[in-house]
């Protein structure tokens, strides 16, 4: 862990060098039953105080207890107060993020702006020597993502994506760790066809998350940084519908209701089906022709393709046509698998107890403390995130791509390969 704060032994050995000196401490530095010592918890720094920061990364610091949230960061006014407010004692607030990585004295930077920042304040952030919990998409386009694992490799840090679906259940469709030894049982044969769509249960909230293309123009309210929550994005004049929760209705920032689900739903498949070092080699979407070039729109459709033969579909069900109710969550040219366990043939799950588990997933402070980097990674999560960027840049050109998982780049369409790295705006850079 950063910082100097004093350790249980240091504290003892300490008191014991004293002598006749006494020092009155309260109960919980000292450790013990019911009590967690100062040396023993993760503090961290939360930057982007809006609806997941505040639901997810901003704890209370309750008195008696050793703080956690230290630092909170936002260019808006009203989210920082509300941010400090709600952490209380020991939390100092900020404006500007790089100020935050300055501290010595917090562990874990935990990113919740909006999916245009995470890249840059990623990397800042372990370049600066801390672990990193980001939201998702990990970054808006595969070139930061790939960025994103050499900074946290070259500087021997930790990073994880809050998405958890990996870690419990797949909707209805169970565990994702009994699907995965499923899949590597070859109960179901090769290739699978996984079906991620709105007739299984997927909602993908296209509409809900639509941008906007008639905005107008309006004054920049005066607890705003503007410039500063646009950072490297292009600019384009205020409207309150840009900003905060309907940021994802622009490509700008993010990708509407496919980015903001997208690795939530995909990461867990990409897991059981044994892809976390590989990306597809084929994606093709189908939606509204032309697309706007601001706001994200809707699609009915897309399609990725590894080289195996492996392939997902996702049906938003709110554009275009629907797939039929029935159809199988994951087929393969053996068995296949419904909701509620149900498989074809019966019987499917029965026995997987005696496979063998595969590694256990360790959760974000756990692998801070022990520095194993089990579960979602940044190689592991960068894929993910390469799946979701992959449809969108599909849903974008509205053709079929081919994509190369080794080099990270589309074969043979500059057009393509240009959303795979966006000009970030002056002075931002990677």
């Amino acid at each position: 862990m950063r910082g100097k704060r004093i350790t249980r032994r240091q504290f003892v050995g300490t008191t014991l060098k004293a002598g006749a000196v006494f020092y009155i401490v309260p109960r919980h530095v000292l450790g013990g039953p019911g009590y967690t010592p100062p040396s023993e918890v993760i503090t961290r720094a939360v930057i982007g105080c809006g609806g997941m920061g505040m639901a997810g990364h901003v704890t209370e610091n309750p008195e008696g207890e050793p703080p956690r949230t230290l630092a909170v960061c936002d260019v808006d006014r009203n989210h920082l107060e509300r941010a400090l407010k709600k952490a209380g004692r020991a939390c100092q607030g900020y404006s500007d993020w790089r100020k935050v990585l300055e501290r010595k004295d917090i562990d874990t930077i935990h990113i919740a702006t909006p999916p245009h920042w995470h890249g840059l304040m990623c990397i800042a952030a372990a370049q600066a020597g801390f672990d990193v919990l980001g939201e998702k998409p990990v970054t808006h386009t595969i070139y930061e993502g790939r960025k994103l694992v050499e900074a946290i490799q070259r500087y021997g840090r930790i990073y994880k994506v809050n998405t958890f679906f990996r870690y419990g259940n797949c909707y209805q469709f169970g565990a994702s760790r009994l699907l995965k030894k499923l899949v590597a049982s070859g109960r179901l044969g090769r290739p699978l066809t996984v079906r991620i769509t709105q007739p299984n249960g997927f909602n993908w909230k296209l509409k809900e998350w639509s941008g906007r293309p008639d905005l107008k123009p309006q004054p920049v309210p005066d607890v705003l940084d503007y410039d500063m929550w646009l950072g490297p994005a292009p600019y384009k004049p205020y409207h309150p519908h840009r900003v905060h929760a309907s940021f994802r209705g622009y490509w700008d920032y993010d990708g509407g209701g496919l980015t903001d689900m997208g690795q939530h739903y995909l990461d867990p498949v990409q897991y059981f089906l044994g892809k976390d070092d590989t990306s597809p080699v084929e994606v093709s979407a189908v939606a509204p022709w032309p697309p706007h070039p601001d706001a994200v729109g809707l699609w009915e459709r897309v399609t990725l393709r590894y080289a195996d033969g492996d392939t997902l579909i996702l049906v938003s069900g709110e554009w275009g046509r629907n797939d039929p109710p029935g159809l199988p969550f994951i087929e393969g040219p053996q068995g296949k698998v419904y909701d509620n366990y149900r498989t074809e043939p019966p019987g499917l799950f029965e026995g997987l107890d005696a496979l063998p588990d595969p590694p256990p997933l360790l959760e974000f402070e756990d692998a801070v403390r022990t520095r194993q980097k089990a579960g979602l990674n940044e190689e592991v999560a960068h894929r993910s995130c390469t799946l979701v960027n992959l449809a969108a840049i599909a849903i974008r050109l509205c053709r079929p791509l081919r994509y190369d998982p080794l080099r990270e780049q589309f074969i043979g369409d500059e057009e393509a390969n240009r959303l795979v790295r966006v000009p970030m705006r002056a002075p931002w850079h990677l």
